[in-house]
């Protein structure tokens, strides 16, 4: 167990190097990068290609990178919205790491980019303990999927700088409980800010957009308290005259790499494979549509 531990250890280790040379990479060319986390079936696409497509009507320069363990699905729907897009194929992998973003931006992200969104695997355990390079990260949740949701799943959650409510437009329909899920992410996650929003009816696109863009104007986004209790992951984020600042961990507990969903805390879900191995090698490939 404890050499488990210790490669689980060296592969976060090694991902937050790439992260660091990441963001000091999209810090050079302006861009901010924003992280998208939520389960499968969120409504997390279908809202990114309303976002891309304003910011284009807009002319604010953004792009999106998206992943998944297979299909082009995602990036086809997304480059509807005349924004440039790459696809990621993760071979299986649950998350995306620091490293394999950073080799499909180079030599494609366009430049003058101000915004990155990239959609994480639609997963909120694995990628939650793994940092992008993101200036911002937000975690999203349907109403769809349970007003327990932030406390099934306090790291990905406790680690956002902001919450999104999807699908509102049915939330009478299926009877959520909006108090209940307030509650919940207020204990994971005092003072984070929570917008709700609708793909459908556009509802909270616009919000959503222009706190995007306050964060690339530098305004100092929310630092959780679950960052400032893991100092040992806990690393601040200074990006000078380009975007805020901010702070985030990384969770040491382990998590599955399996296609559900596990607990986030209390389990023993480890990463099993030493550094080099699948983790570290799983190569981003796939061609923009």
């Amino acid at each position: 167990m404890c050499r488990t531990v210790d490669l689980h250890q060296a592969v976060l280790a090694r991902n937050d190097e790439n992260a660091l040379a990441l963001r000091g990479y999209l810090g050079d060319r302006g861009t901010v990068a924003v992280n998208l986390l939520s389960s499968p079936g969120s409504g997390k696409t279908a809202l990114l290609e309303q976002l891309l497509a304003r910011a284009v009507a807009a002319g604010t320069p953004a792009a999106a990178v998206t992943a998944d363990l297979a299909t082009e699905n995602d990036a086809t729907r997304l480059a509807r919205s005349g924004a440039p897009v790459q696809q990621i194929l993760t071979d299986g992998l649950c998350h995306l790491e620091a490293g394999m973003l950073r080799r499909r931006l180079e030599g494609w992200l366009p430049d003058g980019t101000r915004l990155l969104f990239v959609e994480n695997v639609g997963n909120l355990v694995c990628p939650a303990s793994y940092d992008l390079g993101e200036t911002l990260r937000i975690a999203l949740a349907s109403v769809t999927e349970g007003e327990d949701k932030p406390v099934k799943y306090p790291t990905a959650f406790g680690l956002a700088q902001l919450v999104v409510i999807t699908k509102t437009d049915i939330a009478d329909a299926v009877g959520f409980d909006r108090e209940a899920f307030l509650r919940g992410v207020e204990q994971v996650n005092p003072g984070v800010p929570v917008l709700e929003t609708s793909a459908r009816t556009g509802e909270g696109v616009d919000a959503l957009l222009t706190h995007v863009l306050r964060a690339a104007d530098g305004e100092e986004a929310h630092v959780p308290v679950l960052a400032r209790q893991h100092e040992r992951y806990l690393h601040s984020h200074d990006h000078g005259d380009g975007p805020g600042r901010h702070a985030h961990a990384h969770d040491g507990d382990g998590h599955d790499h399996g296609g559900g969903q596990g607990p986030a805390s209390g389990g023993d879900h480890r990463h099993d494979r030493a550094p080099g191995t699948a983790p570290a090698r799983a190569e981003a490939r796939g061609n923009a549509p």
